[in-house]
């Protein structure tokens, strides 16, 4: 019945446009569900109880997430906080804050939330974050091809912190979703300690005063398509790739270190070295990470008073840029002017997003905060 349930919902589970026409299945959402109710049975099965009563689940997703079609201007703001797109999911650009992660981790924890009694999952407890992670780790990467860092959950659970990934043999423990024994195999390796992830919080954070901020470019990139290619390059060329891997992360240690202090002075050469290894592993492994459209613009933000530099975040790509800027209104309305004239004058759209870094991860929200979005 549990089996049977859980293919129920995956198999007939899509997205629709506001006509109600089925427009396009999600393979986040679909292998999220499978996960999630496959260890939430498990869990329940251990209590004597593993009935699902219906559950209607409204996914919404913050502006910032996507590009907005409709705001052509660096200055323009979508008076409402979750916009209805002309396009569907996938034909929406991303503009590389990890929506992906943020869809499966907050999926998860709703899931969670609803089906299991406090005694067996507490969102505001570390355990109950513990398996959270552990499960939305799972999931993401099953989503996605086994593939990328697993930072990107992390952060949507724990919120800005230091990580150091988990041994990708882990989830060779488990079968595929479905499969014979794989229920109980992933609700053994949730609940179990062979996790080897590092999340450390302590000594994370910007200098007072400094804020880490994005700016949309609106044009998107497949992030999978792109680390795979990378892990390729890492596969066939050892020695090289670690040499430069192993100096990357010893400028990035560096940079933490400079921030943690509160040495402004140092922040922009310290990111001008880590830039210089990420276009230099771009060139090696063929993928366009810092391309150069990307270098020219950031390049030019750091010429704007109140901007210290930026990097093009995650995977990389052309979807985005990251800055650490002074957290003032000053600095705020030069960027956004900067980025208005410079999509004029480039023909694109570059937009300053309103979200900033944040130490705090997933929490739980009032219901009445969404007031005429759900039903």
């Amino acid at each position: 019945m549990v089996v049977y349930l859980v293919y129920y919902v995956v198999v007939h589970t899509y997205l629709f446009d506001y006509s109600g026409e089925t427009v396009d299945s999600n393979p986040f959402v679909e292998v999220t569900l499978s996960y999630a109710l496959s260890y939430i049975a498990g869990t329940a099965f251990r209590r004597s109880s593993h009935a699902f009563d219906p559950a209607q689940f409204t996914i919404l997703a913050d502006n910032d997430y996507y590009s907005q079609p409709n705001s052509m201007s660096g200055t323009e703001k979508n008076p409402t906080r979750f916009a209805k797109f002309p396009t569907t999911l996938r034909g929406a650009n991303k503009t590389g804050l990890g929506s992906s992660a943020a869809l499966v981790t907050s999926l998860t924890a709703a899931l969670l939330t609803h089906y299991l009694p406090p005694s067996e999952f507490d969102l505001t407890t570390s355990e109950g974050k513990r398996k959270l992670h552990n499960l939305a780790q799972a999931a993401h990467c099953a989503a996605q091809g086994k593939v990328g860092s697993g930072f990107d959950i992390a952060a949507a659970v724990y919120g800005s912190c230091r990580y150091r990934r988990f041994s990708p043999s882990i989830l060779k423990s488990i079968p595929e979703a479905g499969a014979p024994g794989f229920a109980p195999a992933l609700t053994e390796l949730i609940d179990g300690s062979s996790w080897d992830t590092d999340i450390v919080k302590e000594g994370v954070c910007v200098p007072p005063g400094t804020a880490l901020r994005m700016c949309d470019v609106d044009c998107g990139s497949q992030t999978v398509g792109m680390v795979k290619k990378v892990l390729q390059w890492r596969e066939a060329n050892p020695a090289d790739s670690k040499k430069l891997w192993d100096e990357l992360q010893s400028r990035n240690v560096k940079l933490g270190t400079i921030l943690s202090e509160g040495k402004l002075d140092e922040i922009r050469p310290a990111v001008a070295d880590i830039r210089e290894l990420i276009r230099a592993m771009g060139t090696q492994s063929g993928v366009p990470i810092e391309p150069e459209s990307q270098t020219s613009l950031l390049d030019a933000l750091m010429e704007v008073e109140g901007v210290y530099n930026g990097v093009v975040p995650g995977a990389g790509g052309y979807d985005a840029v990251a800055l650490l800027m002074k957290d003032d209104e000053a600095t705020e309305k030069r960027v956004k002017d900067f980025v208005a004239k410079w999509s004029q004058e480039k023909g694109g759209q570059v937009r300053l997003l309103d979200v900033k870094g944040e130490m705090e991860g997933v929490r739980t929200e009032n219901i009445k905060e969404y007031h005429g979005w759900i039903s």
